[in-house]
């Protein structure tokens, strides 16, 4: 494997992110090896730390659900309410390559953080702002989280099963889809600014999102003006694709292409409906849809979920077993991939609670990848190092301290 710098590496965050989507963006980019500096209130520190399983840890304002995302990060306080705390926040912006926020725009120039201000400090700092609805329109000054923006996307209506209420997909997927493009969206911004001299300033809003990972359902949506009407787990005319029912435990699979189809009768034996299938039309398997999901029902309750996936998978049909998180985490395809990984340094919680695995991003390269280098870290760990480079004193930090600024 070559060894070089991170791709990232020498760039400098300043990340006024919390609760999810913006952690969560600022955290991929410190995994591609850019500095990454959390700036929070001394009195008002990021939701997210209190947050998560073990009290302990929440109670210490070390939430597994603040962890998730903030390895690897630095860590200030700083009181952006205080002149001084915008004075040495404006001597930081000239250091740094890129400002990330999700405050709401009012917020934002309250508190000296929009682009034109930030720009006067540096003009060549990449600006991005996070937000639920974005920068404009009538929505823009409006709260959200990630179930609200789900409920106002479309995203709850097209999840669930027909005939009953719209329902909410469980993990928080918009906070981190959102986190994902916003990474996208510096990192291209990043390679512009290199390439053009020019610095963008980005709106990420976190409802774009939602319709961009809705992509095919959206562009159906608008082309014949009408919604599909969710379909629970299994496709209303794909009868390979969809969930059963087994012997014992639930059985997805994906046999969406005729040549898949015609590969799942086989595996189950039936070589003469294999036949058949293989010289129909897909839209001649659409209308046949129930007639062939019962048969297939009939024979996948002869066996359980496990043996299916095996025999599916092994005919080259897409099939899974439905397994818990906790199994997905223990299986060995899962931890031969290293997307979970500790930090060593990381021994707070040796006694009652272990270190913690944590995601990291989603993609292999043979040149460099994403490693976590440090804890996640308590608020203001880093401040005496980031402040003294601004040249504060050891006695201008105590004085800050008892002012309340960091």
């Amino acid at each position: 494997m070559t060894t070089v710098p991170a791709p990232l590496d020498r760039y400098r965050i300043l990340d006024l992110t919390h609760v999810l989507a913006g952690p969560f963006a600022t955290h991929q980019l410190g995994m591609l090896g850019a500095e990454v500096i959390k700036i929070e209130s001394p009195c008002k520190p990021d939701m997210m730390r209190g947050e998560g399983p073990v009290y302990e840890l929440a109670q210490a304002g070390m939430g597994l659900h603040y962890q998730a995302q903030a390895t690897g990060k630095k860590s200030i306080t700083l009181d952006l309410t205080q002149a001084t705390g915008q004075s040495l926040f404006k001597s930081l912006v000239k250091t740094s390559d890129v400002v990330v926020s999700n405050y709401r725009v009012s917020s934002q120039r309250k508190l000296g953080l929009s682009t034109v201000s930030l720009r006067e400090s540096n003009p060549t700092v990449i600006v991005c702002s996070i937000t639920g609805f974005g920068q404009t329109g009538p929505k823009s000054e409006h709260p959200a989280y990630d179930n609200v923006i789900q409920a106002f996307s479309g995203l709850m209506a097209a999840t669930g099963h027909p005939g009953q209420d719209a329902c909410k997909v469980g993990p928080p997927v918009l906070d981190y889809g959102t986190g994902a493009q916003a990474a996208l969206a510096i990192t291209a911004a990043l390679l512009q600014r290199e390439k053009y001299g020019v610095a963008a300033e980005l709106d990420i809003a976190m409802l774009d999102a939602a319709l961009m990972l809705m992509t095919a359902t959206v562009t159906e949506t608008a082309a014949n003006g009408v919604a599909p009407q969710p379909h629970g787990n299994s496709s209303p005319v794909k009868p390979g694709y969809g969930c059963y029912k087994t012997k014992s435990g639930l059985l997805m699979i994906g046999a969406f292409t005729v040549a898949q189809l015609t590969s799942l009768f086989t595996a189950l034996d039936r070589s003469d409906l294999a036949e058949s299938i293989a010289q129909k039309t897909p839209h001649e398997i659409d209308n046949a849809c129930q007639e062939y999901r019962n048969l297939i029902q009939e024979y996948f309750l002869d066996k359980d979920a496990d043996y299916w996936e095996e025999k599916l998978n092994e005919a080259n049909v897409p099939a899974a077993r439905v397994r818990t998180l906790e199994e997905s985490l223990g299986h060995p395809q899962v931890q031969s991939r290293d997307v979970l990984q500790g930090v060593e340094a990381d021994c707070r919680w040796n006694g009652s609670h272990a270190s913690p695995l944590y995601p990291v991003n989603a993609w292999r390269s043979d040149v460099a990848g994403g490693n976590l280098i440090s804890p996640a870290p308590e608020p203001g760990r880093d401040n005496a190092e980031i402040f003294k480079s601004l040249g504060v004193t050891s006695d201008g930090l105590q004085t800050l301290r008892q002012e309340a600024v960091i």
